[in-house]
């Protein structure tokens, strides 16, 4: 139940914050490889094969969705026949009603757990027909007639989901929510995410043999923008893990990362990176 309230409360809010989101737009990156932006919810992507397409994550709405699908037919005729989710935060998945019938819809095993619990709800309803057809546990070569796409997985980080979208010969990898820039990294451990783990596979990302990293919620990414994500929380769980060994509690915590709420100031909506790493640290094993 919790996890399923957590979706949906992701989903309307990612909804509400883009109400009037700029118009879907298409940039070219290499070799029939796209990404999306605009439009409400994440950054999605798209590779042109030979008899088909394959779309990459598919917006919070199915108007969005459907933007993504009219832009996709500027370029090309052919269907799009695949769908890969890299996890299942509703400004991923939201749209994929607006997507045909009958797709092959390509997640890691979590992503569909996490979304059959979400889809319980009535309300969402839309999205019934729209699981998780295909299933993956671990890194898997994925059947597509157009360039080389291997879907790697390496544990739980911002959820227990997370794919990576791998094209070896153009060195392109699309990670959606692995990576933020400007903020902190968003962690679901009603999901499964967990910090310590983020760490673990964000190093294990910098070791793919690719140049540009298309995230959710940013333009292209490089290695190096990679590693300032990796250092930056390295540095905050070094820090949360010193003011516990000196016996702080986590309202002293949150004041010394300057996190305490002036009054009259709305409550966050998902518990803070710092509040995260601290449960880690103090759970009882």
């Amino acid at each position: 139940m919790k996890k399923r309230i957590v979706w949906l409360v992701a989903l309307a809010a990612t909804a509400a914050v883009a109400q009037q989101p700029a118009p879907v737009s298409v940039e070219a990156l290499k070799d029939g490889v796209y990404w999306v932006k605009g439009g409400a919810g994440a950054n999605t992507g798209f590779i042109i094969g030979k008899t088909e397409v394959l779309v990459i994550d598919a917006k919070t709405t199915a108007e969005s969705a459907r933007a993504m699908l009219a832009e996709i037919g500027k370029l090309t005729a052919l269907p799009v026949k695949q769908v890969v989710l890299t996890h299942s935060d509703g400004d991923h998945v939201g749209g994929l009603s607006g997507l045909p019938a009958g797709l092959t819809i390509v997640a890691h095993a979590n992503t569909r757990r996490d979304m059959e619990e979400a889809l319980k709800d009535p309300k969402m309803s839309a999205l019934q027909a729209y699981l998780p057809t295909e299933v993956v546990t671990g890194d898997r070569r994925l059947k597509f007639d157009g360039p080389r796409v291997n879907l790697l997985y390496f544990g739980a980080a911002h959820t227990a989901g997370d794919l990576v979208v791998h094209l070896p010969q153009q060195r392109i990898a699309f990670v959606g929510d692995l990576v933020f820039v400007g903020r902190d990294p968003l962690i679901h451990r009603r999901k499964g995410g967990t910090s310590f783990g983020l760490v673990k596979y964000l190093n294990q990302l910098l070791k793919v043999d690719a140049d540009t990293f298309i995230t959710g919620h940013s333009d292209p990414l490089t290695k190096a923008d990679i590693k300032t994500a990796v250092a930056s929380i390295e540095e905050r769980q070094a820090k949360v893990k010193g003011l516990i060994a000196q016996g702080k509690s986590l309202e002293e915590i949150r004041a010394a990362f300057g996190l305490t709420a002036a009054a009259g100031q709305p409550a966050r909506r998902f518990p803070s990176l710092v509040e995260i790493i601290y449960q880690e640290l103090t759970e009882k094993k």
